[in-house]
């Protein structure tokens, strides 16, 4: 990559795919099955962290037993993935995208979603060409994202670290790009609070637009 060249590492799941509300829903059907009372959005960005049995272990006082993490991860995803065709990419995703391609910088996506899901979705959404790499989840659900982001920038090969930023919605994507020795810039639009965001000590923002500019400031 060239010296002034910055690489940006994409989260999908409310960074650029706008899905909170769905995301919503799907939890709070998952959460049904157990007798658990509904959840809100600002409720669920307070508490909301992976790996995701964390998450219900804050709401439940307990982690949950192995049956019914099965039963809350598999109607979570029922509901989700049916609700996922009705979302669309954040305002400017499309934009953004396009215009750092255009500037000859590169990107990429890496995400928790699973794979073989993540790739046709993308692929809907007509922005497959602007990365240089799309990696889904291809483990268990409900595992954290740091050993996933470094096997994703290895299998980039010549991304400089240093060069790289991670945007993305989640005190996690923070994480990962920490144990990457990348940079980070957290986007207040998907599943934290702005005050949890804030805590990871990396730049948060309320936009994709200043998200990359912010991308830009830090790797100048």
């Amino acid at each position: 990559m060239a010296k002034d060249l910055t690489h940006i590492v994409w989260d999908w799941n409310g960074t650029l795919f706008h899905d909170i509300d769905a995301v919503i829903e799907a939890t709070n059907a998952a959460f049904g099955e157990l007798g658990l009372p509904p959840i809100t959005l600002d409720r669920y960005r307070e508490l909301y962290c992976v790996p995701v049995p964390r998450f219900y272990e804050r709401l439940l006082g307990r982690l949950p037993t192995d049956d019914e993490w099965l039963v809350m991860d598999r109607i979570f995803h029922r509901h989700y993935w049916t609700l996922a065709g009705t979302c669309g990419l954040a305002e400017g995703a499309a934009e953004l995208l396009a215009a750092h391609q255009s500037a000859g910088h590169t990107q990429s996506l890496c995400s928790l979603a699973p794979h073989d899901r993540l790739i046709p979705i993308v692929d809907t959404h007509g922005i497959t060409g602007r990365f240089v790499r799309v990696d889904g989840a291809t483990g268990p659900s409900g595992t954290g994202k740091a050993e996933h982001m470094a096997r994703h920038l290895a299998a980039l090969g010549g991304v400089r670290a240093r060069r790289t930023v991670v945007i993305g919605d989640a005190v996690d994507d923070a994480v990962a790009a920490e144990h990457v020795g990348a940079l980070a810039v957290l986007y207040t639009g998907g599943s934290h609070s702005r005050a949890s965001l804030e805590a990871a000590g990396v730049p948060v923002v309320d936009t994709l637009a200043e998200a990359v500019r912010e991308a830009l400031r830090l790797t100048a």
